[in-house]
């Protein structure tokens, strides 16, 4: 998670992009289980502003957070990256 002027990024995947100019990206993150320790995946889903409507479904790419675009779009795509 890189942090660029105190705005959070992350990584995932796009999961839905049947919307116009918005996309769904959802990111994976690991942590382990409060009291067996077992690492566990958890998933987040965020919509994200795709202005171009570049995004497919399966590319991998960077959101970074924004101010609210709509009721749940509350951040932007940045790059869409090489897989």
């Amino acid at each position: 998670m890189a942090v660029k002027s105190g705005k959070k990024e992350f990584i995932g995947k796009v999961v839905s992009n049947k919307m116009d100019k918005t996309v769904v990206v959802a990111v994976e993150r690991q942590l382990p289980h409060p009291l067996y320790g077992k690492r566990i995946k958890k998933t987040s889903k965020f919509y994200a502003h795709d202005p171009e409507n570049k995004c497919q479904i399966g590319d991998i790419v960077r959101i970074r957070e924004t101010r609210p675009i709509s009721k749940l779009k509350r951040w932007v795509v940045v790059e869409i990256l090489p897989q």
